[in-house]
This record gives structure tokens, sequence and C-alpha cells, in this order.
């Protein structure tokens, strides 16, 4: 953190980030974006996200519904937009970051059954909003922040997120109105056949908004070009928002280039004067300057082929896709996914992966693709293309090893097949006897130690790690020798011995698997290691076999 006038004697500050009009217009960006901005200034801040769904949480929840399940250190599993917190800012996120309207009528509930509320009728107001509000400033009570921003999730008028937008607007009667910032994100639409920016959806939005309390202290307006300044001017006067508030949130090719929007639009300085924080005289964003000069011009492209099971729908793998993005910052490569449809591969054309620099085979639940990522496993292995897997991606490739290398017919997971003779992957809980445990899966950080001399401990460059979990099934440690005699190494163990976390094999141009989620903890500004060691060797794989084939022509 950067020099700053010392805020020890002011309250804590709340910012809340709501929208209009439609949804996915970037709440969650908008949100890690001002956070970012605020830590240039050396703000200490957090973001907590609210979803309006009643799920306790996503972890049932289709990834074609949701999008991806993201991971907290303690083992939450949370809406994607935290990992976008994460990555624009320094925070570490907690279950306490992500609140549903399951998880609050749950709480309510429980106290209710306990009879904590003395036997008064429960109802919404003031219940389920005091409870709402309670969890709002759960993690400034830990100390350590000086500004929260929230984003409230759904969209304006939607019946389901009515309890959401009184409790903020309750909250700034309780905090104060100069404790207090309220922001919008709205859509700015241009009519082609019109030729021209329209304005009535985001004046709609702000009615909806007003008439349940809340006035907004600010506009982000989303559009796709700047909006001229009599469009600004007569936003502000429908929308009784001051006009240097009026921001225009445009389209940019990089999602890491809003923060530098965002700043360029003076959101930070507009922010902090409403709430009432001292300035720097120039925030600190050199780092993302150069980052966005580095994604505009990179030197060259690589193509990595991901075999997943849920490519239909890109967000089921968001935080993957960025880490292979960030890893493509590092090297000034531009990273271009070829998304393939596990299923594809069954049928034993791989044809997909025909020009792949690299296979990457992340995590899945289910029998459904699993033998095409088995197959990409085998192609990777056997025409020495660079190979990365992740939860079932490390699974399936111990597998495919214990079938084609080390001749264990009918090798399988007992996820996919109960009745394996070979049960390299298997429950754990099964063995144990203990079947009658619900919460089966391993959830959150756990340590990891590395092997020395192997591509994992290279990587990291130490001997002990910690990273996030989200998987029922362990490797089978009965299959060990078998698999080492093969010539496969195991490169990363629990401190106990208990489970097996990586695997590898020597001589391979780079073909790593682990039963962890590294993608969870790379940033832009500090790529996770293994995805660059990785982005490394695809780009290797990719300028020999252009050799290769330029020495025959």
């Amino acid at each position: 953190m950067i020099d700053r006038a010392d805020p020890t004697s002011q309250p804590v500050k709340y910012i809340f980030i709501t929208g209009g009009v439609v949804s996915s217009l970037g709440k969650g960006l908008a949100a890690a974006s001002i956070g970012a901005l605020l830590e240039g200034h050396g703000y200490r801040v957090t973001l907590q996200k609210f979803d309006p769904y009643v799920n306790v949480d996503p972890g049932t929840m289709s990834p074609y519904q949701h999008g991806e399940v993201y991971v907290t250190t303690d083992g939450a599993e949370t809406d994607l937009d935290l990992g976008h917190y994460e990555r624009f800012t320094s925070t570490v996120t907690t279950r306490n970051h992500n609140w549903t309207t399951g998880k609050i009528y749950l709480s309510v509930i429980q106290k209710e059954r306990r009879g904590d509320y003395l036997g008064r009728t429960v109802q919404v107001i003031p219940h389920i909003t005091n409870e709402i509000k309670d969890s709002m400033q759960t993690v400034a009570r830990q100390g350590g922040i000086d500004i929260v921003l929230i984003e409230v999730g759904g969209t304006v008028g939607d019946i389901e997120s009515q309890p959401y937008l009184e409790a903020i607007r309750q909250l700034r009667q309780d905090l104060g109105r100069e404790n207090t910032l309220y922001i919008h994100l709205t859509l700015v639409p241009f009519i082609g056949a019109a030729g021209e920016l329209k304005t009535k959806p985001t004046q709609h939005s702000v009615r909806d908004l007003r008439s349940v309390g809340i006035q907004p202290d600010m506009l982000l307006c989303r559009t796709d070009r700047a909006l001229p300044q009599d469009l600004r001017r007569k936003i502000a006067l429908f929308c009784d928002v001051d006009e240097e508030a009026v921001i225009t949130a445009r389209d940019v090719d990089s999602i890491y280039e809003v923060p530098l929007v965002l700043s360029g639009e003076g959101v930070d300085r507009i922010v902090l004067k409403r709430l009432g924080l001292p300035s720097t005289t120039r925030r600190r964003m050199e780092a993302w300057e150069e980052l966005v000069e580095r994604i505009r011009n990179p030197t060259d492209d690589v193509t990595v082929h991901v075999v997943g099971k849920y490519v239909g729908y890109e967000d089921s793998y968001k935080s993957l896709n960025e880490a292979l993005s960030h890893a493509g910052f590092a090297h000034q490569l531009n990273v271009r996914i070829e998304w393939v449809e596990a299923e594809a591969l069954e049928s034993g054309d791989d044809a997909a992966l025909g020009d792949a620099d690299g296979i990457l085979v992340p995590g899945g639940f289910g029998d459904r693709g699993s033998r095409g990522m088995l197959r990409a496993a085998e192609v990777a292995r056997r025409r020495r293309i660079p190979y990365f897997g992740i939860c079932y991606g490390f699974q399936w490739a111990a597998v495919e090893f214990a079938r084609h290398v080390c001749g264990l017919e009918d090798a399988d997971s007992t996820e996919c097949n109960p009745e394996a003779p070979h049960k390299i992957i298997y429950k754990l809980r099964d063995l144990l006897g203990v079947d009658d445990l619900g919460g089966t899966m391993r959830l959150g950080s756990y340590p990891c130690d590395l092997t020395p001399g192997t591509a994992l401990y290279e990587a990291y460059g130490k001997n002990a790690i910690s990273e996030r979990h989200r998987h029922r099934y362990e490797f089978n440690r009965a299959y060990e020798t078998a698999l080492t005699e093969g010539g496969m190494v195991i490169s990363g163990r629990s401190p106990d011995g208990k489970f097996v976390e990586a695997i590898e094999l020597p001589g391979h141009p780079w073909f790593v698997a682990v039963q962890f989620h590294p993608e969870f903890q790379s940033k832009p500004l500090a790529p996770h290691p293994l995805f660059t060691r990785f982005v490394g060797a695809t780009y290797r794989h990719r300028l020999s076999a252009k050799a290769a084939a330029e020495s025959l022509a």
C-alpha cells in the first residue's frame, strides 16, 4: 500500500453497486475495477456479493445455469464474481464475502427455531433485512478495512432483489450519508436504425431505484461509445445526478482495461470526494498501465485446446480462461482457446486436437465426456503435446497411464464405474466405511509438499504450497507403485502422505496434472507459475512444430 492519510479516525465506508435494465452488464467487473483504483490510492478495500437466488450456495447448480463455482480459501462455494474481486484487488475472499437469499433465510429460520426472536412474528422487515445488513458488515468487523464495496446481484425491479435494496436503503440511515455511496450501472444502447444513443432505459431504471427510496450518487452508463456531453447533461437532469457523476463505462477489448477507463473518467476522484476521504496526488496504476500495454501488443500467439464438459458456456471455466490469459501476458503472447467438447473425442476421432499447441483438461463431475478427457490425455502423452490436467484432468491422466502404459486393463474411476477391477480413482470414504457422512468434497485451501527436481517444484521454487480444492474422489495410493514403476512421478503429496496431489511425466515436453485448482490463485499482475510454465511449453512446442514443417517444405 502507498502512503496516505491515516484512516484510523474514519469509520468504514460502504459503496453499494446495483444494476438496471438487463443482467450481465458487468457489475462485478465494475466493483473490482473501482476496488483496484481505490487500492491505487492506498486504501484497504474488500468486496462482497449478494445473490438473490434461493440456493444456499451455487455448489449444486449446473454450470450452464450459474457458470463457474468459485472456491474461497476457507472452502465456500461462491459466485464467479469473487474471482474478479481477487484478481483485481488484494482482497482474499471467504464465505462471508458471498451471501445468497437461501443463506440469509436459512440463518433467520435457524434463529427462529432456537427461539432467538422470543416468540415474535418473523417478517421480511425487519428480520430478513436486519440479517442482510448484519451480513454486509461482517467483513468490516474483522478490522483492517477502509472501504467495503457491495455488489447487489440481479436487476433493479426484480421481485427477489427487493429485500436487498431495502437493506441498503436502511444502511444509509444507520451508517450516515457521509459513509455510504450508491453506484448504479445501467445501459445506454445505440440504436442503429435511428443512429443514436438512447437514454430512456437508464431513466426508467433510475426511476425504479428511486421508487424504493434509493437515489444513486453515480451512474455508470454501459455503452459501446463515448457519451456526448449533451447526453450526459440530459441523463443528469432526468435522473437527478451530478453531471460529473454520469460516467461512460464503454466497452473495451480486455476486461483489464476497465480500471484505466474508469480512472480516465475520474471515478476514483468522485468516490473519494463523496465519501470525504483524502486522495493521493497520483494514484499508483503504473502496473495496470504496463499490463494493458502488454495485452495490446503481443509478440505472437499460441493455441490451447481445452477439453471440457461444459464448453458450451465459457463462464463455466471463467477463472481457467483468465489464468491462461494471465500466463500469456507474462510471455507477451496472445493465448487463443479452442474449446473442445469432451464427448466429441469419445468416438476415437481426435481430429479436433490436430493443431493443438497445448492440451488442458479442466475439472468436472460425472461420466459424460469422461472418456473424451481420457483420450485427450492419451493424445498429449503419445504425441508429446504439452498437457495440463486440473482436478478431473488429473484423474483421467492417471487412469489413462494405468491402462495404456501399466497394462491395468479396464482401470477406471469409481465415479464412472463402481465395479472397475482397478479403482485408480475412488471416493476415499468408501474404503473407510463411512458412507453415511455428507459433505464429501474436499473444499478450500490445503497444503501440499513438492518433490524436489520435478517440474512442479521448479515452477513454484519452494518445498511447500497451498492450493484450493473442489472434488470428491482421490487417487488410490494402492496403485502408486504400479504407476511409478511405469515411469510416472508423483510430484506433490499432502503433508501427511494421505493424498496424491500431483503427477507428471519426466522426459515429456510438459506433462503435469494436479488434483487442485491453481486457476483460483492466478492474477493478471501475478500469473500463476503452473499456467506460466504450461503456456511457455506450448509456445516452444508451437515453434518446434513450425520449424519441423518448414524443414520439410
